[in-house]
Order: structure tokens, then sequence, then C-alpha cells
């Protein structure tokens, strides 16, 4: 039996297998080859880039803690060093105090008039005193400046007052007892006597 040509019926019942086919085979997206939504997608990439960012923080955070400690080691020790012989120095303060108020206990006249022994012995205190400054120098430990200065309260202790128009009110015109400092800090702050009754600091310096 012929076929007729001008039948169609065959190939309209195969076109939609066709279109199956090829539905089937065209190729299909990454996200949609691995079942993940392009909006599943992002959202993973974002919360990776979160906690990069979450975890770049904490490293530079880390990094600045660490730099922190070491510039207070660093300031430790230097304080150490500096410092750290505050308490012996002390203790040589007051030895410096009784080698000077040995000297100061003997008269200026008795000292010319003395014999030769007593001022060779005089003389040895004189020069162990010194010789104490300057080893005690050497660890930063200085007397502080006093008389002809202004009086400062961090550094110097105000024992009385001085009728003195001479020099503006606040200067020091008497030292008691010697100060001293260690570095930059007070070791003991200097007793002295303070002037008054002269005119202001500031009109002094103006004039």
């Amino acid at each position: 039996m012929m076929t007729d040509p001008a039948d169609t019926s065959n190939v309209e019942a195969t076109a939609p297998e066709a279109d199956d086919v090829l539905r089937d085979g065209a190729p299909a997206s990454d996200a949609s080859a691995q079942g993940v939504a392009p909006s599943e997608s992002n959202g993973a990439v974002e919360a990776l880039q979160a906690e990069v960012a979450s975890l770049k923080d904490r490293v530079l955070r880390t990094m600045a803690e660490m730099e922190n400690l070491r510039r207070r080691t660093e300031r430790e020790v230097a304080d150490a060093k500096s410092y750290g012989v505050t308490s012996f120095a002390r203790e040589m303060v007051s030895a410096v105090d009784n080698l000077q108020r040995a000297v100061a206990s003997l008269p200026a006249e008795a000292k010319a008039e003395a014999s030769p022994a007593l001022q060779s012995f005089v003389q040895g205190i004189e020069l162990t005193e010194r010789d104490l400054l300057s080893r005690m120098a050497r660890f930063k430990v200085q007397p502080i400046e006093t008389v002809g200065t202004r009086f400062d309260p961090n550094r110097h202790e105000a024992l009385f007052e001085m009728p003195d128009e001479s020099v503006p009110t606040g200067t020091v015109v008497q030292q008691v007892e010697t100060g001293y400092v260690i570095g930059e800090r007070v070791l003991r702050p200097a007793k002295v006597g303070v002037s008054r009754g002269g005119p202001k600091p500031e009109a002094a310096q103006q004039g």
C-alpha cells in the first residue's frame, strides 16, 4: 500500500517527541546542574565574604594587641633599668645627708684654725660626699635646684616663708634639705624657704 505524500499525520505525531528530545538534551546552567538555585549560590558567597572580613578584623586586632604589648614591655624594661635602684638610691641619699651634716657641724672659724690632721679628716669627708654624688649621678640621681628658682610644688616642699622684696614672691630663698630626682621622677622633694612680699612673678618677668 502506498503512502499519500500529503498525509502529515505521522510527522505531526512525532513533532512533540522531537521537542521533548531537544528539551531533555539542552545544556543546563551550572547552578541547575548542581541542584542549587542562583539565590542560594549568592548567599553562600556573601557568607564566605563576611567570614573572611571577620577573620581579617580579628587578625588586625591581634596584631594591634601584640604591638601594644611589645611597647608596654619595652617601657617596663626601660623603667626597670632607670628606676630599679630607687630604694637603694634613697638609702644613699640619707648617707649623703649625714656626710653633709658632719661637715656643716664644724664652724668655718674652727675649720680654718683646725690642726692639719683635722683639716685632712674634713677634706676626706667632703671628698667622700662628692664621690657618692658622682656615683649616684651615673644612675641618674641628681640634686634638685632650689635657691633662686621659682617654687615648684612638684619638686619643693615649703617649710616657711621669708619676707623679701628683692625677689618675686614664691622664689626659693633658702634650702633646708637637699632634694633629689631619679630620671624624671622625684626621689625626695627639697625642703625650702620661700619668699613673700616681692613683686608677682608675672610682673617680674614683664619687667
